[in-house]
């Protein structure tokens, strides 16, 4: 590690303390800031509204699945990257309300994308026709669409379980229950996080 996350300041005056400030890890500041990706510029996060717990970072992992395994704790909004040596790389999630509770256990990565296009489920436009009934032909991949920079696509027995992991337009909403979609993590995360599993990986979602 690379250091703390944050670290908390406060200066005094007339032996007075002001309130703290969050300062926040230049690590942190770079892996979240601004950064032009095919052609699509995604903003700097506004970490001072995301709990720290939430940033990337690389933690000791007790579990027994192979290196390489991705394991999404749903009630803890943590998504992790097995690694070697009982480490793991840590990624904090925000979880559909609906989408995201109905799913668990294995899965395997059939598909891949970067910048996908987005069609809002039969459920979805049911529950909210006026927001998404304009795009039941779908969005094309942008900054605007609600899947973000990267999708992975979870099939099970080689068919589409229509369950992603995928990015975001809302980082604050990663540690929380959202609206709807699947699992979400922040665009830097899931760029990353795309770049380090290939097609085929294992994936376990725990409720």
């Amino acid at each position: 590690m690379l250091g703390l996350p944050v670290a908390l300041a406060a200066c005094s005056s007339a032996g007075r303390r002001a309130a703290p400030e969050l300062r926040v890890d230049p690590y942190y500041q770079s892996i979240y800031g601004s950064v032009v990706d095919n052609g699509n510029r995604i903003p700097a996060v506004d970490l001072r509204r995301v709990d720290p717990r939430f940033w990337r970072q690389e933690v000791d992992y007790a579990g027994s699945e192979a290196p390489g395994t991705i394991v999404v704790d749903t009630p803890s909004r943590f998504l992790y990257l097995v690694q070697a040596g009982g480490r793991a790389m840590r990624y904090g999630v925000g979880v559909g309300r609906e989408e995201a509770l109905q799913f668990r256990g294995t899965a395997t990565i059939g598909r891949k994308a970067v910048w996908p296009r987005w069609t809002p489920t039969q459920n979805m436009i049911r529950r909210e026709p006026e927001r998404y009934r304009p795009y039941a032909d779908g969005l094309p991949g942008g900054i605007t669409n609600p899947l973000g920079a990267r999708a992975l696509y979870l099939y099970r027995n080689g068919r589409d379980t229509l369950f992603r992991i995928h990015g975001t337009t809302e980082p604050y909403t990663i540690g929380t229950n959202v609206s709807s979609g699947c699992i979400r993590l922040m665009n830097q995360d899931i760029i990353d996080l795309h770049s380090r599993v290939p097609s085929g990986t294992r994936v376990i979602v725990r409720q």
